[in-house]
């Protein structure tokens, strides 16, 4: 999808003494997240996988504040510790009664966690130099360039694949990686790191809804109490202060 608009739109190629940064930004937010978050779900539950995700906007707002010089308002600080709340309640709800269970594939997870964090913050200069969607190309990129060692192995899973998990798969990279990192690039060059990441707990608000209307999984009380807890944190980050 991306190469296709960089084909069409006349895009221009980094800059040389840049390229190292969109590596390094390529092999953080897409290599590594991407892998150590897709390890970690094999053997990880959903509710604690959301859990160790949630850490990202806590992280992505201290680094920012330390290396962007971002403020980070009381408000915005007490909105994330909210939130943070909320999901730990959506994952224990998800786990009807048997709490949080950790095990190896929550360190990859974790390494996910940071390396997205990290990346959300390297590339935010970027971003207004060449642009959300031009930037986003060159990270993704960047990324499967590291991710090409698997290629072997994902030539022989493609000839074996059953069509609804190519199906899966192409949804996957169209819709929340290509549109979505691109939307996200493009939010998180006008607004502060701790604004924009705060949306990220809107993700298993929004998971366990989908999953209500089209799998037929109810969600717990707690679950659902959970949700309205993240949500008010949500908000609580991103109302006050100047428009």
């Amino acid at each position: 999808v991306l190469t296709g608009y960089f084909l069409f739109s006349g895009v221009q190629l980094p800059k040389p003494r840049d390229l190292p940064v969109i590596a390094f930004c390529g092999l953080l937010g897409i290599a590594l997240y991407h892998l150590g978050l897709n390890y970690g779900d094999v053997t990880v539950t959903a509710g604690s996988a959301s859990f160790l995700i949630a850490s990202v906007p806590i992280i992505s707002a201290l680094l920012a504040a330390v290396v962007l010089r971002e403020k980070l308002s009381m408000r915005a600080f007490a909105g994330i510790g909210i939130s943070f709340a909320g999901i730990v309640l959506i994952s224990l709800g998800e786990g009807e009664g048997e709490g949080l269970t950790l095990d190896a594939g929550a360190l990859y997870i974790l390494l996910a966690a940071i390396a997205t964090s990290i990346f959300f913050v390297i590339q935010k200069p970027y971003l207004a130099r060449y642009g959300a969607m031009q930037f986003t190309s060159y990270i993704f990129w960047a990324g499967t360039a590291f991710l090409l060692v698997f290629l072997m192995d994902f030539l022989a899973e493609f000839r074996n694949a059953p069509a609804p998990a190519t199906l899966s798969a192409i949804y996957l990279g169209v819709f929340p990686t290509a549109i979505a990192y691109v939307t996200w690039a493009y939010a998180l060059s006008r607004e502060p790191v701790s604004k924009v990441t705060s949306f990220m707990y809107l993700v298993p608000v929004l998971g366990c809804f989908i999953a209500w209307l089209w799998l037929g999984e109810t969600p717990t009380i707690l679950a659902l109490f959970g949700g309205i807890v993240a949500l008010a944190g949500v908000a609580l980050v991103n109302t006050g202060g100047k428009r």
